[in-house]
């Protein structure tokens, strides 16, 4: 049976064991379309500076820069970021001073798979509450970071325009906005154009026919709002 892969959060897997990493990461892709796998804690941390994984998982013990100073490094200025840590039962002290460092929780060698995946899905819905995103149900939201729509764990591919209108609607939920104050908003400063229902109402018509629900709300006589969740 096909998984329909996460795509809005990705996941960075640390671990110097080869066999235990490329088990690892082939059952992480079996859930999350972005995973990125480091050997040792140096190349983690360079990962962890161009990819900002909202997941991390991490081995305790590794060369270069161990699973406690790359997360302690990530957490001089990171306090979001997931953390798992993975360790043997020999490392119960380091496990102690992990706890300072805000893990989500840790894991115990050997991992076992349905509690990797139950911890797993547990964070990520705990992103999903917690980071800068408007759910308009629970398979649709907008993401305030990257000003991007998602349906399904799949970025919704927007023009200049539309996105600019869900920007407008999403800066303030629940509110109702008029079509001129749309119209204005959406005009670029070369534009000279005098004001057009119809423009904004065709913007609506196409943001409408790439959804499988009604995402923006016409209120009569005073115009369109979005309701989230």
């Amino acid at each position: 049976m096909k998984i329909d892969k996460i795509r809005d959060v990705s996941i960075l897997l640390a671990e110097d064991e080869e066999e235990l990493r490329e088990s690892l990461r082939e059952y992480l892709e079996l859930f999350f379309h972005r995973v990125y796998v480091a050997s040792n804690g140096l190349d983690a941390y360079e990962i962890y500076k161009y990819k900002k994984p909202s997941i991390i998982i991490t081995d305790v013990n590794m060369p270069s820069l161990s699973g406690l100073e790359f997360v302690s490094k990530i957490r001089e200025n990171d306090l979001e970021t997931k953390i798992i840590i993975l360790s043997a039962y020999s490392d119960q002290e380091k496990l102690l001073q992990a706890i300072k460092l805000h893990l989500e929780t840790y894991l115990i060698k050997p991992i076992k798979t349905d509690m990797l995946k139950k911890v797993l899905f547990e964070t990520v819905d705990s992103i999903k509450k917690t980071t800068n995103r408007a759910y308009v149900d629970e398979t649709i939201y907008w993401d305030y970071k990257t000003s991007s729509l998602w349906l399904d764990s799949k970025e919704v591919k927007l023009r200049s325009k539309e996105n600019l209108l869900l920007k407008l609607l999403f800066s303030k939920p629940n509110q109702t906005f008029s079509a001129q104050a749309i119209f204005k908003y959406i005009q670029s400063d070369k534009e000279k154009k005098p004001f057009s229902n119809y423009a904004v109402t065709s913007l609506i018509k196409r943001i409408r026919s790439k959804l499988p629900l009604e995402l923006i709300h016409n209120i009569y006589g005073s115009g369109y709002k979005i309701t989230t969740l």
